[in-house]
């Protein structure tokens, strides 16, 4: 009979109970015990009525007919009083042939259903084929295989809970037969086989299929290993998931729904931030499925707990279980949390602090429909999943928080890559030092001899235009309140409305003039304490109530006043730093590859950008002067770059904005140290701090003995005290002109002395607009071949 579980197999399989009878057959002629005798003797002379049991069974139809007597004959190895317990039944190794079910594994099958088929996990035809095989070469050609795979029935029970459970194989009784005469098989080819467990075609050709016979039968026993199973799944499930995925999964619910033995179990965690006391969702993006609050995306913890849960879930730091949620919420103490669960259709719940160092880092949520399935008893078995889940959500938690140092560093405290190497080292001698018990005191961290690059983008009158808007926006609001306390002051008459109105009047009248420093303090103080409660108490008629609903609707409610005009600029203001930020840091990447360097860039009313080069921010590279040239370049051509994407962009932005760029160069090195007390760098001595007073000042400087701005929207200006620079710039300059960047016309002229500043002079140029799909990018080497040739 050959009925294998796939198309192929190297076996024709002969089911045959012929080791069996023999022993039946030495206990009736040997056993000195009687009744042994006897009933072995019984035995044979009902199984010789049917030789096919010894001989080989051909047909399934045999077996069904003598299901009895097969009982009787294997009576030994299954005994009655086990039969409840074993899952046991008669079969062949890796085949879908089974019968002779003790009482136990029938049960399961019939709550498994009739479509159930029972096949083995993850077992393939390829793995059938060579798995017997290798019993052959076990068997007859006495090599040591392991053959101790771990092979798994997955079996769901009448709820649905999915089982799992470890096949072993008993093969005492099955017999491996060449039809012909056994092959000679080398050291050398069975080697071969051993190395080559995926080509099939190669097993194939040294065992072909029905080349050999198996007879006899085999015993499967079952073990139930649900929750280790589960647990391990548990385990691959965390490992390779999101975070989110530990409550929102179907198979980690299903996992949990494995371990509990509830059908409809569900899983949810709520995490907790310690600093701030509360529940609180920490991302949007990893949104955690939370029974505890639901939709809200935060909440108070003794708010969200009752008085018992909160005490023993985030003082004691133990499970806390709710078996009867409808009995639990009839206590007024309970009340309003047992309402919450039940609006979610939860019965029983059970919540577990997830702790690490004692740190709670949120609540995981166990619920079930059904009342008393989950409860104080079975909340223990969490013992065995929480340290998994602890450490998964421990892994979360430090990628987040690490996140949270990386938006600082680069948002804060930036310390820039081609720096961080300084950093490390001084971080590593510090660690190393007092490892060893030597006490080290961190150095500071100095470049020396850097020249630095220093360049803005400026928006052209940003103070007076956030006036004039503060002016709008406040003029709007007081023009609004005075038409609706004429309103109410014409159904009234009320003299303190008259006063209003003429205090209304009054500051009207000096917003005109113009706006200061308190103005708009004083203003909004005086709406807030004096206007809004007479409104709030005021006898409107049906229209004013109205115009009241539409003032206050109109009220921005993080401003607390009209914020129209103000929230145009300021929103024009953050599309343009948005805008050129995101510019220069994109293209800081190209120029980093010239040669390392240190940058960064403030937003303020404009962008603001530092660069320093120098041998010794990378003293791994050999420095040269070209490198300072072709930055210096480079930093020109991007100024030239952002003033053509602000042209691009200005006819689409809300407000009308205006920039002006400033390039300003330093002729000498300087040196540079990190502050630790403002965590950035700074300039370092007297001598050096003169760069900065420039930088503060060179932006609000007068052309030399006129009252016209060193800027210009629309041009670049360049600011240096050396001819040399000059020089350096004009070619600069030229090469641009030539690719049809910059304007022919060139503008130069001294900047009117500052305090303590002398000499400076500036180049000043216009920017041409050139399509952003022409644009190139050129390089000091491009610069050279052009002045060459």
């Amino acid at each position: 009979m050959n009925v294998p579980l796939f198309s192929e197999s190297p076996f024709e399989l002969q089911i045959s109970f012929h080791k069996l009878i023999e022993t039946l057959e030495n206990i009736a002629q040997t056993d000195a015990v009687p009744y042994r005798v006897a009933y072995a003797q019984s035995l044979l002379n009902e199984v010789n009525k049917v030789p096919e049991l010894r001989e080989g069974i051909h047909s399934m139809d045999i077996i069904t007919k003598n299901e009895p007597l097969i009982k009787s004959l294997m009576s030994d190895l299954f005994p009655t009083a086990l039969t409840n317990n074993e899952i046991k039944a008669v079969s062949i190794p890796f085949q879908n042939i089974a019968f002779n079910f003790t009482e136990r594994f029938k049960k399961i099958l019939e709550e498994a259903g009739e479509s159930f088929d029972m096949t083995i996990r993850d077992f393939d035809e390829h793995q059938f084929y060579i798995m017997n095989c290798c019993l052959i070469l076990k068997q007859h050609y006495n090599q040591t295989l392991d053959l101790s795979k771990p092979l798994f029935y997955d079996i769901p029970d009448a709820k649905g809970i999915m089982h799992h459970y470890r096949i072993m194989y008993n093969g005492d009784f099955i017999e491996l037969f060449p039809k012909k005469e056994l092959p000679i098989l080398s050291q050398d080819k069975i080697d071969s086989l051993m190395d080559n467990f995926d080509n099939l075609t190669l097993w194939k050709e040294t065992f072909p299929p029905n080349s050999w016979i198996m007879k006899g039968f085999g015993i499967v026993i079952l073990f139930d290993v649900s929750v280790e199973n589960a647990l391990s799944n548990l385990k691959s499930n965390l490992l390779r998931s999101e975070p989110d995925q530990i409550v929102r999964g179907e198979n980690i619910e299903n996992i949990f729904r494995s371990i509990f033995k509830v059908p409809d179990l569900k899983v949810g965690f709520t995490p907790y931030i310690q600093e701030e006391n509360k529940f609180k969702m920490v991302s949007s993006k990893d949104k955690f499925t939370s029974f505890i609050l639901l939709d809200s995306e935060e909440a108070d913890c003794k708010n969200a707990l009752c008085g018992c849960s909160f005490e023993t879930l985030m003082e004691e730091k133990k499970y806390f279980s709710i078996s009867h949620i409808s009995k639990f919420s009839e206590s007024p103490a309970n009340k309003a949390m047992g309402q919450h669960l039940l609006s979610q259709g939860i019965e029983s719940c059970i919540m577990a602090p997830v702790v690490k160092d004692n740190t709670i880092l949120g609540i995981i949520e166990l619920a079930s429909s059904q009342p008393g399935a989950l409860n104080s008893v079975n909340a223990h078995k969490l013992d065995i999943v929480l340290p998994f889940v602890t450490d998964t959500l421990d892994r979360y938690y430090s990628e987040f928080h690490n996140q949270i140092d990386a938006v600082i560093q680069k948002e804060y405290t930036s310390i820039h890559p081609s720096v961080s190497w300084k950093f490390k080292q001084e971080a590593q001698n510090f660690l190393v030092e007092n490892s060893q018990g030597r006490d080290y005191t961190l150095k500071e961290i100095v470049f020396k001899n850097v020249y630095p690059l220093y360049g803005q983008i400026d928006i052209k009158g940003s103070s007076e235009t956030r006036n004039k808007t503060t002016q709008t926006d406040l003029s709007s609001q007081l023009r609004v309140i005075r038409e609706l306390m004429e309103e109410v002051k014409s159904k009234n008459q009320f003299l303190l409305f008259e006063q209003r109105i003429f205090e209304i009047e009054t500051m009207l009248n000096e917003l005109s003039i113009g706006i200061n420093a308190n103005t708009e303090l004083q203003i909004q103080l005086y709406i807030q304490q004096e206007i809004h409660p007479l409104f709030e108490n005021a006898d409107f008629t049906h229209d004013g109530k109205k115009k009241v609903k539409a003032y206050f609707d109109a009220i921005d409610p993080k401003m607390g006043t009209f914020y129209q005009a103000r929230k145009k600029f300021d929103t024009t203001l953050a599309i343009i730093n948005k805008k050129m930020a995101s510019l220069l840091d994109e293209k800081q990447v190209e120029a980093q590859a010239f040669y390392p360097h240190y940058y960064e860039r403030f937003k303020t009313d404009g962008v603001e950008h530092n660069m320093y080069i120098g041998a010794s921010i990378a003293p791994h590279k050999e420095y040269n002067t070209i490198y300072l040239q072709n930055l210096r370049l480079w930093q020109l051509q991007v100024m030239c770059e952002m003033e053509m994407a602000h042209h691009d962009i200005k006819t689409s932005l809300p407000f009308p904005l205006e920039v002006t760029s400033l390039i300003l160069v330093s002729h000498s090195p300087i040196a540079i140290r990190f502050r630790m007390d403002e965590k950035r760098f700074d300039v370092d001595g007297t001598y050096n701090a003169r760069y900065e007073v420039v930088k503060k000042r060179i932006d609000k400087a007068y052309i030399k003995g006129t009252r016209e701005r060193i800027t210009e929207q629309g041009k670049i200006t360049i600011v240096y005290s050396g001819k040399q620079e000059e020089t350096e710039y004009m070619k600069y300059i030229q090469f641009l002109q030539f690719k049809g960047i910059l304007d022919m016309e060139v503008e130069q002229f001294e900047i009117e002395d500052l305090q303590g500043i002398f000499g400076l002079k500036a180049t000043r140029v216009k920017v041409l607009h050139v399509k952003s799909g022409n644009r190139h990018k050129y390089s000091y080497e491009d610069l050279l071949n052009e002045l060459l040739n």
